[in-house]
């Protein structure tokens, strides 16, 4: 990168067009992947364990293996304040008050609707660059995040439109809203974080610590046991939660922040539905429509357009 196109201090890069790589394009696949399958692990522990306390023992074993990584690699583990009130807020915001307000919301939203909200991360993650940063919006990821999102909708319509919606439904709709919010604003400020130079794993060490800060508050006022289901499938799945889709996966995928920015990275968001949803056929039976399958092809499609380099002008 030259000076001409060094990004401001502080600044997220532009999403100007890059050539998707290889090794990016690996990491795409594994995030997609690892968090299409983590629903699995979620229904698995959902019963006797409080959600917000299984999310807290998660981001407990998540933040454990990841100090584990750092002090293993022999990773930089001092930061000044500044970065800490930065990793503070990447822990409040992707780490710990997503999950609390999508598990909440889930609970009054049919989860097909909290999928097409969540999909709708790379306009917002297209929005707040704008907003925050200022930086160009691209018509064409604009409209390929818009035609995903568009494609979930189609794709879970069946049970979005069999949903009644009252108060409560509306509550948990804006709480899934929020937690979108949450989540893209927690891209942001990664983003910054890793331009200035703070190693990818150690920041989310530090994290992840905050979240867990979080989320132990959040459990001691409502009062909930601080137990674990002492069952094969339960720890299975808290395993996999933990490392799989929390240690691994978001460490892809701030990776793929810093490299695709944050509309064409937040696209994961768009395709991993549709990874649960074959997962799901394969363990529950699930049956394919005539309007999933259209849903698909223009989630699809919308990956192709966020993805793809434009030809270069003459």
């Amino acid at each position: 990168m030259t000076q001409a196109t060094m990004p401001r201090a502080g600044a997220l890069p532009e999403t100007a067009p890059v050539r998707i790589e290889g090794s990016t394009l690996a990491l795409y696949v594994a995030t997609v992947f690892l968090w299409g399958v983590s629903w699995i692990g979620i229904r698995a522990q959902l019963g006797v364990v409080a959600p917000e306390m299984s999310v807290f023992w998660r981001f407990v074993l998540a933040a454990l293996c990841t100090w584990g990584w750092v002090f293993a690699a022999g990773m930089r583990v001092r930061f000044a304040l500044s970065d800490h009130l930065r990793f503070m807020a990447v822990g409040l915001c992707l780490f710990s008050s997503n999950f609390i307000c999508f598990y909440y919301g889930g609970l009054t939203v049919p989860s097909g609707l909290l999928s097409v909200v969540f999909s709708l991360a790379s306009i917002f993650n297209l929005v707040l660059g704008f907003v925050v940063f200022r930086q160009k919006v691209e018509a064409r990821v604009a409209f390929g995040g818009l035609l995903g999102a568009a494609g979930i909708g189609l794709l879970f319509w069946p049970e979005i439109a069999g949903a009644g919606f009252n108060l409560a439904a509306l509550t948990g709709l804006g709480l899934c809203v929020l937690g979108t919010l949450f989540f893209c604003s927690g891209n942001m400020i990664s983003t910054v974080v890793q331009r200035r130079g703070a190693p990818l794993i150690s920041a989310n060490a530090w994290a992840m610590t905050y979240g867990v800060a979080v989320l132990l508050a959040l459990n001691l006022v409502r009062g909930n046991a601080f137990i674990i289901e002492p069952t094969a499938t339960y720890i299975g799945a808290l395993v996999y939660l933990a490392v799989g889709a929390s240690v691994l996966a978001f460490a892809a995928y701030l990776t793929l922040l810093r490299r695709l920015g944050a509309a064409r990275a937040g696209y994961a968001t768009v395709l991993f539905p549709i990874v649960a949803l074959a997962v799901s056929t394969v363990v529950e039976g699930y049956v394919w429509t005539p309007l999933a399958a259209v849903g698909v092809v223009l989630a699809l499609a919308g990956n192709v357009l966020v993805l793809r380099r434009p030809a270069a002008k003459a």
